[in-house]
């Protein structure tokens, strides 16, 4: 069992900055990728990047690429999601995730319950 919990969401301008967090307690934190996801509203939840265990290999979506950065301290059980830059299409809950790793929502089988993040134009 690991329990998930997120944090740093808030109502930000377009060009803004947030650092989102995770905080994991549970079972081994470090053993785990952590995958980064959001669900806008009437939308599918869909992937925005993850990292393995290690912390030696990240992957993003294509939109997200150069503004987003995921980085984890395993020493602390906590990921993080740098986000610079932000558009108003960024505006989404915003999960994070943990399991083998993946791009898809069935890689992962332990989830936050989301934090809000709202981008105004």
């Amino acid at each position: 069992q690991v329990q998930l919990v997120e944090s740093g969401g808030g109502l930000v301008q377009a060009g803004d900055s947030l650092r989102l967090s995770c905080a994991a307690s549970g079972r081994t934190f470090r053993n785990y990728a952590i995958g980064w996801f959001r669900q806008a509203p009437g939308k599918e939840r869909e992937f925005v990047a993850r990292i393995n265990w290690l912390g030696s290999r990240t992957y993003y979506k294509d939109s997200v690429k150069g503004r987003f950065t995921i980085d984890r301290d395993n020493a602390k059980n906590t990921a993080y999601l740098q986000m610079n830059s932000l558009r108003p299409e960024d505006t989404a809950v915003y999960y994070c995730a943990s399991g083998p790793g993946g791009s898809s929502s069935g890689d992962y089988g332990y989830w936050g319950q989301g934090t809000q993040v709202t981008v105004s134009s």
